[in-house]
């Protein structure tokens, strides 16, 4: 296959523990050709979606670790896949490579994940779709809502609804200390809709990712553990990756999902877990393959490269 990587700039890259390095490695070893490009690549031009591409070779080596040769504009349907891998912010930029993605779709292409499913799955109001799996949650720009909250649960968790790696995450204990400047600083006043969760306990045993690749569970998780004195598991803001078999809570999570994402055209989602409580559909561009692999030997990539050779079958 000739396979796209829409991506960030390769040379950011940490390869040791990048995903799409993982996928783009596998791909390689099975063969296949592998092509890079950016967001700002794309173009829609006399009618067709394109990009400037450029093929990659992968060397082996971690400090030098590819190699780009000429680049060059191609239609995207002129690919056997393009993998959307571009990492949040999902801002307008992001909406507007989505629109690109859709219309290079009409015209051929095979983009996965499906940009318009991206696009429709929130990657926090997502969970409002599986309502039996989440914990008591509240969405709203309204400050008198949010302080009901408070009230009623105590101990509450705050977040923007376009966060990523853990940022603009508070806790509010029962004593709802800076209860209100967090309110009027997350909902700038009440213009802007925000999250708010009852707080899980659980999340000192980590804030589990569980990956759904081709509609099916891997059976480990990555617990991202919080460091001491954190609320956020996230590796972006410290937490410690380990490695663990599935609970049968996490099992249910992830096989009641699975099925339903994969037919909305979603081939990876990471689910993230705490506790016995669904916390967040990750779509744009889920991760942990190689912390997973590094420490179980369930090689994830080759599961999703498996994946994605059927789905273009």
């Amino acid at each position: 296959m000739n396979i796209a990587f829409l991506a960030d700039p390769l040379a950011s890259f940490k390869i040791y523990k990048d995903s799409t390095f993982a996928m783009m490695r596998e791909a390689a070893r099975r063969g296949h050709t592998l092509y890079a490009f950016e967001q700002g690549d794309m173009a829609l031009e006399g009618g067709r979606v394109v990009a400037n591409v450029a093929e990659i070779t992968l060397t082996g080596d971690p400090d030098n670790w590819y190699h780009a040769g000429p680049v060059q504009a191609r239609a995207l349907e002129s690919f056997d896949a393009v993998l959307q891998r571009k990492d949040p912010p999902f801002d307008m930029e992001y909406i507007y490579g989505t629109y690109l993605l859709e219309l290079a779709e009409r015209q051929g292409a095979r983009v996965f994940n499906k940009p318009a499913a991206i696009r429709n799955h929130n990657e926090k109001l997502s969970i409002a779709q599986f309502a039996e799996f989440t914990a008591p949650t509240l969405v709203t720009s309204d400050p008198r809502r949010l302080r009901a909250f408070h009230a009623e649960h105590g101990d509450v968790i705050l977040k923007p609804l376009d966060g990523m790696g853990g940022m603009g995450i508070f806790r509010v204990k029962d004593d709802g200390i800076n209860l209100g400047a967090i309110i009027e600083t997350l909902t700038d006043h009440g213009r802007r809709t925000i999250m708010a969760q009852r707080y899980i306990p659980e999340i000192s045993k980590g804030d589990k990712r569980v990956l759904l690749i081709g509609g099916q569970v891997v059976p480990y998780a990555l617990a991202r553990i919080p460091q001491a004195g954190e609320v956020r598991g996230n590796l972006a803001a410290g937490g410690t990756g380990v490695a663990q078999p599935l609970t049968a809570r996490e099992r249910e999570i992830g096989e009641s999902l699975a099925p339903e994402l994969a037919a909305r055209g979603l081939l990876l989602v990471g689910c993230d877990v705490i506790g016995d409580y669904l916390t967040e559909v990750n779509v744009t561009s889920p991760t942990c393959f190689q912390e997973i692999m590094q420490q179980t030997g369930c090689d994830v990539a080759a599961i999703f490269i498996d994946a994605l050779e059927r789905a273009v079958a």
